[in-house]
């Protein structure tokens, strides 16, 4: 039972990040399931309302039901009721993107926004989306809170410094970069990432911590056109994006979301041994 969950869910997490649809060979061979197996899984996805297929070209498609869900969930948790004000505030104040963005467990997923940009050039992924680590600014904002030892394992989950970026030019390569541009946010106080992710596109991001026990709770960003983003720019934008942090901080004490018990983080510094240890874990 546990592991046709497993598979189950798997399938939900492979449609939702291949655009809502695929055909049952692809899904198969993805998660390497047989045909039957995955033919049985999406029956059974079907019934319960999760899945629906497409009747002229019978690909399989995520049904509103998850959707739903998680709008539902995210509507009684507070947490668009608490971020909505302070992102509307900042995009309006920057005129770029403004993003909130929740830690959990090992990743940041995106969960709010608000655009500032009336006209121009407009970034705007998709929401729900879980940004590469090593890579963005929210990544970075939030990982120069750890430890470089716990940034590199995160890292590492990830598939390391290889893992995909989108035509990223100035991504770090090796790990004594990535090390410098984390050592560059904790300095800062908040993360930058110029064409580091996608050519063309800069952005930065503040830690956003629980008042009371000084946990990392989640991040804020703002994202743009590197045209519109030169690094005087994001000096001038600093202040308001750390302000933002900090009123997103004081008002998740309010969401039902975020009084979740997690243990605490402490930033540690560790002797160099450490980093030489961290290096070969981290694939190039």
């Amino acid at each position: 039972m546990a592991g046709n969950l497993e598979r189950a869910l798997a399938v939900l997490e492979l449609l939702a990040k291949n655009g809502g649809r695929m055909p049952l060979a692809a899904i198969a061979d993805t998660l390497d399931i047989p045909r039957s197996g995955t033919h049985r899984l999406l029956s059974m996805l079907i019934e319960e309302g999760f899945v629906r297929q497409d009747e002229d070209h019978g690909e399989y498609m995520l049904a509103l039901k998850l959707v739903s869900l998680a709008l539902i969930y995210l509507s009684t948790s507070g947490v668009f009721d608490i971020s909505q004000p302070v992102l509307d505030r900042l995009a309006e104040t920057s005129g770029e993107l403004a993003r909130l963005g929740v830690v959990e467990d090992d990743h940041i997923t995106f969960v709010g926004k608000a655009q500032g940009a009336k006209s121009g050039l407009r970034y705007d992924p998709d929401m729900g989306s879980q940004p590469p680590l090593h890579c963005t600014a929210s990544g970075q904002a939030w990982l120069s809170t750890l430890s470089d030892e716990r940034a590199i394992e995160l890292v590492s989950k990830q598939g390391g410094l290889a893992a995909k970026s989108q035509n990223a030019p100035r991504a770090p390569k090796t790990i004594q970069q990535f090390l410098k541009d984390l050592n560059g946010a904790r300095q800062r106080g908040y993360g930058v990432a110029i064409e580091t992710y996608e050519a063309g596109m800069t952005s930065i991001a503040a830690p956003v911590r629980n008042p009371v026990t000084e946990e990392v709770v989640g991040i804020v960003s703002l994202a743009g056109p590197t045209s519109r983003l030169p690094e005087s720019r994001l000096k001038e934008l600093a202040p308001s994006l750390l302000s933002a942090a900090s009123d997103m901080g004081a008002a998740t004490l309010s969401s039902p979301y975020f009084k979740r018990a997690s243990p605490v983080v402490v930033v540690e510094k560790k002797p160099a041994d450490v980093k030489k240890r961290g290096r070969s874990a981290v694939k190039a």
